[in-house]
Order: C-alpha cells, then structure tokens, then sequence
C-alpha cells in the first residue's frame, strides 16, 4: 500500500470517527437543550452514546413478514452515504478528503440517499405503520428536495458568472470564494433569501419536529422505524446523528466560510487551525440550535399536506426568488 493511499485512509477514518462523535455530542446538546428551553431536566450530554451501545447489545429482531436482505441493508446504505458526505466537506476549514468539481450536485444526490433507504426499508418491514411513515417520506422529500436544489444550484451559477472558467459547483471553491462579499444590493437580499429557505429545509432533512411526520411516535408508533430494533436501529440512530453535522457543515460552508485566526491575526500554524476549528464547531451548533433545537421547541408536529404545501408553495416561492434576485445582480 503506498504512502498515500495509507494517509487517505488514516484520514478517512479520522473524518469518520469525528464526524460521528462530533454528531452524537450534537444529538446530546440537541436533547439537553430542548429539554430545558421546556423546563424539563432532560438527559445527560452522553445519553445518545448510551443508546447507541445499549441498541448495539440488544437482538436484532427482524420480522417474519419483511423482505429480510432489503430490511437489514438499508440502515448500513443510509449509514455509508451520510458517511461519504463528510468526505466532500471542508470540515473545520480543511480541505475536504475528496472535493472536487461538481461535489455539490454529488452532495444534493447523496443527501437524498439516507431517505431513500428509510423509505425502502421501511416497505420491506411489511409493517402497515412503516409503510404509512415511508409513504409520508417519499412525499416529504419531493416537497423539500426542490428549494434545496435550487438554493445549491443558484449558488453555483452566480460564481459562474463572477469567476468564469472556475470549478464552480465544487463545495471548496464556494467556501473559499464567499458571495456575500461579490454581490451587489439584490443580491445579497437573494442570498438572504436562499439561506432562509435552506435553514428551513434543514429540519425536513433531519425529520425533525414540526417534520417528524414519518416517525410520528404517537400517531404511527415510529413509523418508518417502528419495526426496527438493535444494531439496525443503532446504524439509523448514527445515521442521523451524522447527517446533523453534514446539513450544519454544508451551511456554514455554503454561506459562513469564514475563519476567525485570521482576524485574530494568528495565521498558519497549529494555533490558527485550533481557532478556525474551534469557531467552525461553533458555527456548525449555532445553525443547528436555530434550525433544528428552536424550531421543534416552538412548532409542533405538522400535517403532511400542510408541510407538503408549505415546501411547494412558499418555501419554493422563497427559493426562486432568490436566485431572481442573484440573476437580477448580475444584469444590473
């Protein structure tokens, strides 16, 4: 195995590992802290890791009904594709593992993966409740895969145009080339606009309250997962964990690229990265407290014609508009 072979693969796991508990860690402030915006105690910080062992210990039921080999493989399809989306991050402002041009339409694909396969596990468990929750997923996901696409997808064009011949759509050049400072008036409404639309999305994409309507414990006894137990469970549990961090990384990247060492004036050196890394993490819990901890303490659970209506109508409305805005910058 040659030298660098074995470093991309001592970073792999690295990234891996740290995406992961840099996920749980997040899952437990999740909790902790939405417990206490609603005057509860709430459970320790470790708790998620808790789970997670006490899931990986227990039987792995699987139900006599379900199409076996489907059931058991999607928690580990849902848990690889999260996984290689840390590997197209700049995470902590590092170069991501395997960036390059046109990552972000890869992202946009691999970000649908992990529904995908709830969804399909889901109908391979032979539950009526799981087939209910995965038949809300698919909805769900034609609903808030649009504005999301747009938002990237816009974001990609205007640094066509400012930067033409740039490898625009990849993730690294849009985190080191920042919009907000090359748009004009218009534009920087429109970015604006996009961001809010992709702070919104965020919640869908994580299934969270008011979202968690193919889970929906007190309406279809978890939905989705209600037939999934043990490790199975433990890789979905991960699963999510992880895609937190991947949708709080992909916004700051996309709209707060910004390191700290640099105004600090500490630059290079083990110091500089400490503190942009440091700042990133702070970042990546801020978006996640006002996209996903805010957001399910002050909604609850929506209907799924209304969260459907809600995504196609003014969330696409939003979307659109901001990327008009960027076109109109352009022109004026």
């Amino acid at each position: 195995m040659s030298a660098t072979l074995l470093n991309a693969v001592w970073q792999g796991l690295i990234i891996l590992v740290g995406g992961t508990f840099l996920g749980m860690i997040y899952k437990g402030l999740d909790r902790k802290l939405a417990a206490q915006m609603q005057g509860r105690i709430g459970p320790p910080l470790r708790q998620p890791f808790f789970d997670v062992v006490k899931l990986m210990v227990k039987e792995n039921v699987v139900p006599d009904h379900a199409v076996a080999w489907l059931f058991n493989l999607m928690p580990l399809v849902s848990l690889a594709a999260v996984g290689t989306l840390l590997f197209y991050l700049p995470l902590g402002g590092f170069e991501p593992l395997l960036g390059g041009f046109g990552d972000l339409i890869l992202i946009l694909y691999l970000l649908a993966v992990p529904s995908l396969a709830m969804v399909l596990g889901g109908f391979a468990a032979g539950s009526p409740f799981a087939t209910v929750g995965a038949q809300r997923e698919l909805v769900m996901m034609m609903a808030y895969e649009f504005p999301l696409a747009i938002t990237l997808l816009s974001l990609g064009w205007y640094l066509s145009s400012v930067m033409p011949g740039a490898q625009v759509f990849s993730l690294t050049v849009l985190a080191s080339n920042p919009l907000w400072g090359l748009v004009g008036p218009l534009g920087f409404i429109g970015l604006l606009l996009l961001f809010c639309a992709l702070m919104i999305v965020t919640p869908a994409e994580l299934t969270k309250i008011p979202f968690d309507i193919p889970e929906a414990e007190t309406e279809i006894a978890g939905g989705i997962l209600a037939e999934y137990s043990g490790r199975n469970m433990a890789m979905f549990y991960l699963a999510d964990a992880i895609k937190m961090v991947v949708m709080g990384s992909l916004t700051v990247a996309l709209f707060f690229p910004y390191g700290l060492s640099g105004l600090l004036g500490v630059t290079g050196g083990i110091w500089g990265s400490v503190i942009d890394v440091a700042f990133y993490l702070v970042k990546v819990f801020v978006v996640i407290f006002f996209a996903v901890i805010v957001v399910r303490v002050a909604f609850a659970r929506l209907k799924i014609g209304q969260a459907a209506r809600l995504f196609w109508l003014p969330i696409t409305g939003i979307s659109l508009l901001g990327m008009l805005l960027l076109m109109l910058d352009r022109i004026v």
